[in-house]
């Protein structure tokens, strides 16, 4: 009797799972959606999508150290840690001392981790192509702009 008296749970796009719910929830349910794609995507790979991220960060800073790869990443340091770890034994990452800061290690990528880098770009540039697949530029910009000064927003408010 319980049963037949629930509400049916609403479907992807409707409802609070809809344009009725909350900006943050949506930004999380996109996340967790578009997170999910990605890691389906590379997982014959043996890449995780934080490892990508690591990859595709030291290869837009090269000689980054661990501390500056946490922050761009988003991800802990002891999670940063792990993952060059697990990259530099695979051949995918190298570090050498900072010329000046000697202790600082700094990171490059290796000719291992650019070409697993171009395999999981082939992967994920059309998923990330569909997400906005329907917008014009000036949406898409528009788009970019808004969650940009969604982080700032956040991050500002949480140093106040």
């Amino acid at each position: 009797m319980l049963h037949s008296k629930l509400q049916a749970l609403p479907k992807l796009g409707e409802g609070k799972r809809g344009e009725e719910g909350h900006l943050g929830y949506l930004l999380r349910q996109a996340n967790v959606a578009f997170r999910g794609s990605v890691e389906r995507a590379l997982s014959d790979l043996d890449i995780t999508l934080p490892q990508y991220v690591v990859l595709t960060m030291v290869r837009a800073y090269p000689k980054i150290s661990n501390a500056d790869l946490a922050r761009l990443s988003l991800l802990t340091p002891q999670t940063v840690s792990v993952i060059v770890g697990n990259l530099k034994r695979a051949g995918m990452l190298r570090s050498e001392p900072h010329p000046i800061h000697g202790r600082i290690q700094t990171l490059s990528i290796t000719r291992e981790g650019e070409k697993i880098l171009s395999r999981c770009r082939q992967r994920v540039a059309p998923l990330e192509d569909r997400l906005t697949a329907a917008m014009s530029t000036g949406e898409r910009k528009l788009i970019r702009r808004w969650l940009v000064s969604v982080a700032v927003a956040c991050t500002q408010s949480e140093r106040e």
